[in-house]
């Protein structure tokens, strides 16, 4: 099972364009499977004969009473069965029994978002003078404008953002580009930003380093740092929980679809495969609505 473990790895990467956080994703939650095969049949190097329905269902039934959320489960479940299925694309198997197991159903969550009085807020916080509060605010500004996925900005290079008709280039998941436009504000915040970065690589003898978002030791942030920055400032002017760079971008597709953006347009901004996992973002704003005139209609 190991080996075959490696050589769909390998697919996922080579021939898929996964990312290598989803790569690595899989290889955890398969190890844990296989891992868990081993311990019921008594053997390390179990064999391709233990992926059955069978063993597959009583690992989701081993999975549910070791306190996992569904949601993790749900996703473990996933990554069996796109196991299967490279399996039985490579002739190994003759079905994936594990496609024909039913997907246990998760809690719909609604996506935490900031109000756009919030938004200002945020953005109007003082924060101070020198690289990192200009670098911060830019992060916010630039998560706000565009609806990028923490990884993406962390990715951008000062060659990646075009100022001449603001718009910049991200790779997305599975290494798809897409162009999309930003806003004034965040290209004042960008261009206010970038002076700073000059000065301290300048001052740090590295002129070689092209991410757009530095720290301190002049190298690419961290995603993590990105993450702790952004969450740090928006802690301070909301009391909302979880407060981090995604929740700018539920604010982003949010607020588009208030003020009558499309919803393919969304989807292109935030680069979903799926429409309907955009759509997630009208059910928040219909509810909002239908509370507005329940609340204001005289005769709702």
């Amino acid at each position: 099972m190991h080996s075959h473990l490696q050589k769909f790895l390998k697919y996922i990467d080579v021939q898929k364009n996964y990312s290598r956080h989803t790569i690595e994703a899989y290889e955890r939650d398969l190890t844990q499977f296989i891992e868990y095969l081993s311990g019921i049949s008594g053997d390390e190097s179990v064999t391709i004969s233990s992926f059955t329905r069978a063993n597959i269902r009583e690992y989701l039934y081993v999975l549910s009473n070791s306190g996992l959320s569904r949601k993790s489960i749900v996703r473990k479940l996933a990554s069996v069965k796109s196991l299967g299925k490279f399996l039985t694309m490579e002739n190994i198997i003759d079905r994936n029994v594990a496609g024909e197991i039913k997907t246990p159903k998760t809690e719909h969550k609604e996506p935490v978002f900031l109000s756009k009085e919030e938004i200002e807020l945020a953005m109007d916080a003082p924060q101070g003078k020198g690289m990192i509060p200009c670098r911060n605010l830019a992060i916010l500004e630039l998560f706000y404008s565009t609806g990028i996925r923490l990884s993406e900005l962390n990715g951008l290079d000062t060659d990646s953002l075009d100022f001449h008709n603001n718009v910049l280039r991200v790779l997305g998941k599975r290494k798809k580009e897409r162009i999309i436009p930003f806003g004034r504000k965040a290209k004042e915040a960008v261009e206010k930003y970038l002076p700073w970065r000059k000065k301290r690589l300048d001052k740090s003898g590295i002129a070689c380093e092209n991410a757009l978002f530095i720290s301190n030791r002049s190298a690419r942030m961290a995603q993590r740092s990105i993450q702790s920055a952004v969450s740090k400032h928006l802690h301070s002017i909301s009391e909302k929980e979880h407060l981090s760079p995604h929740v700018l971008r539920h604010s982003f597709a949010t607020h588009m679809l208030d003020n009558g953006a499309d919803l393919r347009a969304v989807q292109e901004f935030l680069g979903h495969s799926s429409l309907s996992t955009t759509q997630i973002y009208t059910h928040v704003t219909m509810d909002r609505l239908i509370k507005a005139f329940r609340q204001a209609h005289p005769r709702a």
